[in-house]
C-alpha cells in the first residue's frame, strides 16, 4: 500500500511541476498575471509534496 501511495505522490509532483512550467511559459507568452501566480503556485505545491514523499517514513512513523 505504501508503494502505492508513493507512485501517486510522485505523479502527482510531475503533475504540478510540469503544470507550473507549462503556466509560467504561457506567463513569458503574454504577460498575464495570473498565469505567473498559478505557475509559482503550482511549483511551490510540487515542492511541498516532494519534501513530503522524500519525509514520507518519517510522517508515517515507522
Amino acid at each position: 500500500m505504501i508503494g502505492f501511495h508513493r507512485f501517486l505522490i510522485a505523479t502527482a509532483i510531475l503533475f504540478f511541476a510540469g503544470l507550473g512550467v507549462w503556466m509560467l511559459s504561457a506567463y513569458w507568452g503574454n504577460g498575464n498575471v495570473s498565469l505567473l501566480v498559478l505557475g509559482i503556485s503550482f511549483g511551490v505545491i510540487a515542492v511541498g509534496m516532494s519534501y513530503y514523499l522524500w519525509n514520507l517514513q518519517r510522517f508515517l512513523k515507522r
